[in-house]
């Protein structure tokens, strides 16, 4: 148990610092330009989806979900017994908990990892780049309106930061984080919630994880952070991933025919007890209609006793009858 935790904590820090890495040295290739391209002429504009905002509600609203959504499937299942790590006696539901949540973490770590190497990569310019850089380079003469610029530097004073982020348009990395975040959590809901209670408020919360993901993709367009083929890119990029790691890591739908079988067997059992039960209560009342029948017939042959012999006196005479 303590390898295996040890073994998952050395994967997701392996992705985490190659990821990190990115951002602190990495280097995106310097891209040339067309004058005459007017995709990158468009104002600059704060991001209605911020980062911060991105990675606090991609990151807490699945890791609450799932700390709510495993503490009620151990408590509404046939849970294992109790784990131990490093000497302690850990909850089934902390430890299923545990491994969801790393998996998703890691998940959402390979998703920013494949976003970084690919605009890392291509260097693709952002619809704001002739904004903010405004580049030495005269694109009223002739003969640069239809040549490609490769050479040129940017005459506008912005910060180093700034400056790697205009050339990192492709592919989106808001989309590609918020498709594969409220993908993942979709798809959890469905496979691992389950409730007797009306479905379509668990469709309802899938809606709105994918109407979250669909703004926040759609906002990167609207605010001229990124082209509509990034946007395309980052998103089919997260899905992908969600898909892959639901399947293929977290073994979700194993989890899911798991659950079902024992709720198989608990509604199983629940009919056979209520069917034992019914057939007790059955014999019981036969019994008692059979003693009322056979009451019945004694009653009536009384009956027709005290008619023939009403002309007679019968003061004097004892009935002897178990009823009587």
């Amino acid at each position: 148990m303590q390898s295996r935790f040890n073994g998952n904590q050395a994967n997701y820090k392996n992705v985490g610092m190659t990821v990190l890495m990115f951002h602190l040295f990495g280097k995106p290739y310097k891209r040339g330009f067309f004058c005459n391209d007017e995709s990158l002429y468009h104002p600059f504009h704060d991001s209605t989806v911020t980062s911060a905002m991105l990675y606090v509600i991609g990151l807490l609203l699945p890791i609450f979900t799932m700390l709510a959504g495993e503490y009620l499937y151990a408590r509404y299942s046939n849970a294992d017994s109790t784990k131990i790590l490093f000497g302690y006696n850990i909850p089934p539901w902390i430890w299923n908990a545990y491994e969801k949540i790393g998996i998703f973490g890691f998940g959402a770590a390979t998703t920013v990892l494949f976003t970084d190497i690919a605009k890392y990569t291509i260097g693709r310019l952002r619809p704001h780049f002739m904004t903010l850089c405004e580049p030495n380079i005269n694109c009223s003469l002739i003969e640069n309106q239809h040549r490609y610029i490769e050479n040129y530097s940017c005459s506008q004073n912005i910060s180093k930061s700034l400056l790697k982020e205009i050339r990192l348009s492709f592919p989106s990395g808001h989309s590609s984080f918020s498709a594969y975040t409220m993908i993942y959590l979709a798809i959890y809901l469905q496979l691992r919630i389950t409730w007797k209670g009306s479905k379509l408020l668990k469709h309802f919360l899938q809606l709105v994880c994918l109407l979250m993901a669909w703004f926040t993709a759609l906002s990167r367009i609207s605010d001229y952070k990124h082209h509509w083929s990034d946007v395309l890119a980052g998103s089919t990029l997260g899905a992908i991933t969600a898909l892959v790691v639901v399947i293929f890591v977290a073994d979700l739908f194993k989890d899911q025919n798991h659950y079902s079988v024992e709720e198989k067997h608990r509604t199983a059992d629940y009919e056979t007890g209520a069917g034992t039960q019914m057939n007790e209560i059955t014999t019981e009342l036969k019994a008692v209609e059979k003693s009322a029948n056979k009451s019945s017939s004694y009653i009536h042959q009384l009956n027709e006793i005290l008619l023939k012999h009403r002309d007679k006196d019968i003061k004097n005479v004892t009935i002897s009858h178990p009823l009587f």
